[in-house]
C-alpha cells in the first residue's frame, strides 16, 4: 500500500471535460499545470482508507449520475474557477464525509465549495481580467458528472487508482 494521500474527484462527461480542460490549458500557468481539469470532493484522505473508499465509491456510483451545472465564476484572488452546483454530488460527498468522520484532514472537514479551477497562481490583475471576460458571456449550463475517481497525490502530479462510472454514464 502506498503512503501517498488519496484525492477523490468527480469525472466529467467527455464534452464537458474537453471544454474545462481547454480553459485550464489556456489560462493556467503551464509550468504549474500538472493535472487536468477536475472537481475535488476530497483533497487528502489517509492511504489506509483505500480499500474502504473503493467499496464506498463503487456503491455510490451504482446510481444514475447526479445532475449538475456550471453556475458562476469564482474569484480566487490569484486565479479563477467555475462554481458547480449539484445536490446529488453534495449528498454523495456528505455520505462519504460522515463515513470517514475523524479521519478527514482539515481542508476536507469544513464546508465544501465545489468548483473547477481554470486559473491559479497568476497576478490578481490577470485573474480579474479573465473573470470579467468570462462573466460577460456566462450563462449557467448543465455539467455532466460521469463518475468518481480516486488518485494518489505524488507531490504535484497524481497517479490514478481507479475510476468509478455512474450507472449508464459510459466511462
Amino acid at each position: 500500500m502506498s503512503a501517498a494521500p488519496i484525492i477523490v474527484t468527480a469525472l466529467f462527461g467527455d464534452a464537458d471535460f474537453a471544454k474545462l480542460d481547454g480553459l485550464r490549458q489556456l489560462h493556467y500557468p503551464a509550468e504549474r499545470n500538472q493535472v487536468p481539469a477536475h472537481l475535488t470532493l476530497f483533497a487528502h484522505l489517509p492511504p489506509s482508507l483505500e480499500q474502504e473508499l473503493g467499496r464506498r465509491l463503487a456503491a455510490a456510483t451504482r446510481a444514475a449520475p447526479p445532475r449538475a451545472r456550471l453556475a458562476g465564476v469564482i474569484d480566487l484572488g490569484a486565479g479563477t474557477a467555475l462554481r458547480v452546483e449539484s445536490e446529488g454530488l453534495e449528498a454523495v460527498r456528505h455520505e462519504l464525509a460522515e463515513a470517514f468522520h475523524g479521519l478527514l484532514a482539515m481542508q476536507d472537514n469544513g464546508a465544501w465549495h465545489p468548483h473547477v479551477t481554470i486559473q491559479n497562481k497568476v497576478e490578481p490583475r490577470e485573474a480579474r481580467a479573465l473573470q470579467l471576460r468570462l462573466r460577460g458571456g456566462f450563462a449557467p449550463e448543465p455539467l455532466t458528472i460521469a463518475g468518481l475517481a480516486s488518485w494518489r497525490y505524488l507531490g504535484g502530479p497524481w497517479q490514478a487508482i481507479r475510476r468509478y462510472p455512474f450507472r449508464g454514464a459510459g466511462l
